[in-house]
């Protein structure tokens, strides 16, 4: 379903120049009323004049999350600050949170780009949906729940955790869409089997999962679980949240709201432009944005834009679904492997579940990284038998080997030992001290 087919399959050409007023409005905004952005802008010898086309957005000066936390809390605002209506921040552990700060405009198209986003997973008025993302400053429940509330659809807003208890009310209001990570739709199912629930048997019909990387291999094991469609969403709390893409019914890309945030891809290292259908870092800029705009935001996310058109009728550009972050690259040997791509390699082999974690240390002999991959093995799989865990240990090692071209040394470990989470999955220990 499309929620807003003036705007999602908007002419392409009356969408550039849609984006490109847009953008001219923003660099006159943040150059007139952030600091920040005017000394970036002077430094770097450019203008708001010298903006004439989409194409001159190569020329502005990247957003990075340093300059977000050097910032905080209010170096960004573009508004005063009697009009902002809600403040959120990163759900990140360390340093200083980053800040994204609402006006009502910035709230309606937060809703807006949700609105889309549950619609492309098929959900209307009709439907009752489960939110399992954390509520408060984090911005993934409270995000959901307004577009869920655009559709008219009936939201349960259960937040993250208490597994037993989102099981009862999936069962007792007949949700037929639910909402969380992917790690945690998995412990769900789980947890359910072990109650003695079949997760097949709910009204569930699809799930929207985000928030952290997840492969098409990881896709396949929660539609499995649950006999559900799920979708991949994309947001990040610098932009506004979830919404920012989204897939639609095709399940290949997520559609970008790029009438409300545009997208670029970089080379990361050299920061250059790279073309559709290349592979680089995820830039975005926040178009319409009031509060906190960005321009050109490093995301740090790996990704490419597809340029085939999408047979659903949107005319948006897709986003293939995430590789990874530039910041969780793992250099093993001179090889650059993505932790997703060690879970789409380990998801398939029989007698593992679809836990693992990744353990980089450094050796104090060789001075060189070491790396373990510890995989946990299911209830079913699980053998005392030395001669078993020695043979599943070395097709684990051969897979890594045959699909990333690298030797990584396996620890299999008991059911259920590695730590689940309820919400962002932790997969990579660095023990190394750098």
């Amino acid at each position: 379903m499309i929620w807003n087919p003036e705007n999602e399959c908007m002419e392409t050409g009356a969408l550039r120049r849609l984006q490109f007023a847009r953008l001219k409005n923003l660099v006159e905004r943040v150059y007139t009323n952030v600091p920040f952005y005017k000394k970036k802008f002077d430094e770097a010898g450019i203008r708001p004049a010298d903006v004439k086309s989409l194409e001159d957005l190569a020329k502005l000066p990247f957003t990075s999350k340093d300059d977000l936390r050097d910032t905080y809390p209010y170096g960004l605002l573009a508004v005063p600050q009697d009009e902002i209506v809600e403040i959120h921040m990163s759900s990140g552990t360390t340093g200083t949170p980053v800040v994204d700060a609402y006006t009502q405009r910035d709230m309606d198209d937060w809703a807006e780009g949700m609105a889309r986003t549950l619609s492309g997973a098929g959900a209307t008025r009709n439907d009752t949906i489960q939110n399992a993302y954390g509520y408060g400053l984090f911005t993934g429940g409270l995000g959901t729940h307004y577009g869920a509330q655009r559709i008219g659809a009936t939201v349960i807003p259960v937040s993250s955790g208490n597994t037993e208890k989102q099981l009862m009310l999936m069962r007792d209001f007949n949700s037929t869409l639910f909402t969380c990570t992917p790690s945690y739709a998995l412990y769900m199912a789980e947890q359910a089997r072990e109650l003695g629930i079949d997760p097949r048997g709910f009204h569930t019909r699809a799930g929207c999962f985000g928030a952290e990387p997840w492969s098409e291999n990881m896709r396949k094991e929660i539609e499995a679980a649950w006999d559900i469609k799920a979708y991949d969403i994309y947001g990040l709390t610098e932009i506004t949240g979830p919404g920012v893409a989204f897939e639609c019914e095709a399940q290949y890309g997520m559609h970008v709201n790029e009438d409300l945030w545009f997208p670029e891809i970089i080379d990361p290292a050299t920061g250059k432009p790279l073309p559709d259908g290349e592979k680089g870092e995820l830039v975005i800029t926040t178009i319409t944005k009031e509060g906190t705009p960005l321009i050109r935001y490093r995301t740090r996310d790996i990704t490419f834009i597809i340029p085939e058109a999408c047979g659903c009728g949107r005319t948006t550009r897709r986003i293939h679904r995430l590789f990874g972050r530039t910041d969780d690259l793992l250099i093993i040997r001179g090889v650059n492997v993505f932790p997703s791509q060690i879970e789409h390699a380990l998801i398939g082999i029989e007698g593992v579940d679809p836990n693992y974690l990744i353990v980089v240390d450094r050796s104090a002999q060789t001075h060189l990284d070491e790396v373990e991959l510890h995989v946990e093995v299911n209830v079913a799989g699980f053998s005392d038998e030395t001669k078993d865990i020695e043979r599943l240990r070395s097709q684990i090692e051969a897979t890594m080997k045959s699909k990333l071209g690298i030797h990584l040394k396996v620890k299999l470990v008991e059911p259920k030992s590695i730590e689940r989470s309820i919400g962002k999955a932790k997969r990579v220990i660095d023990r190394r001290k750098i």
